[in-house]
C-alpha cells in the first residue's frame, strides 16, 4: 500500500526522467535500455500520470511488436483521454472511427465524442475533421455547413 502511494507521488518526476532520457541520444540504439525506458514509462501511466499514459500508449499502439501491445497501448491511449489529453483523444477518436486490432469496434458517437474533446482542446486535427464530418455529414452528422464553417474558422491560417 506504502509503495504504491510513493510510487503515484514519484511518477511525476519518473515520467520527466524518463521522457528526457528517452529523447536524448544517450540512450538510442540500446535495446537493454529501451526495455528499462519502456518500463519506467509503464510504472508512471499504471499510476495515472496522464503524460506517461499519453507516451507510453502511443508508443505501444503506434509502435508495438504484437496485436497484443497494440491494443493495451489503445487502452492507455482512452485512459489519458478520459483524463482530457489532447493528442489522446484525437488518437483514440481515430480508433473508433476506423476500428482497431478487433478490440475497438467501429463507433462513430465514441469517435465524435472524442474528436469534439480534442477540437475544443485546440487539436488542429481534430477541428479539421469536425469541419469535414459537418462538410459531408460523416460520423451521423447531418450535413451542417454553417457549424462546419464555424469549425474551420478555428483552423489555423
Amino acid at each position: 500500500m506504502i509503495s504504491r502511494a510513493i510510487i503515484k507521488l514519484l511518477a511525476p518526476l519518473l515520467f520527466w526522467a524518463t521522457h528526457r532520457a528517452f529523447r536524448s541520444k544517450l540512450f538510442s540504439r540500446s535495446t537493454t535500455k529501451h526495455r528499462w525506458m519502456m518500463r519506467c514509462f509503464r510504472l508512471a501511466a499504471d499510476s495515472g500520470h496522464q503524460q506517461a499514459l499519453s507516451v507510453y500508449g502511443h508508443l505501444l499502439c503506434l509502435r508495438g511488436d504484437s496485436s497484443k501491445s497494440k491494443i493495451q497501448g489503445g487502452i492507455y491511449l482512452e485512459q489519458a483521454a478520459q483524463l482530457g489529453d489532447m493528442k489522446a483523444c484525437y488518437q483514440v477518436a481515430k480508433l473508433y472511427e476506423e476500428g482497431f486490432e478487433g478490440y475497438f469496434v467501429i463507433n462513430q458517437d465514441k469517435a465524435l465524442g472524442y474528436y469534439q474533446q480534442a477540437a475544443e482542446l485546440n487539436h488542429v486535427l481534430a477541428v479539421g475533421r469536425l469541419a469535414d464530418a459537418y462538410q459531408a455529414g460523416e460520423l451521423g452528422l447531418e450535413i451542417d455547413t454553417q457549424l462546419s464553417q464555424q469549425w474551420r474558422q478555428r483552423l489555423p491560417g
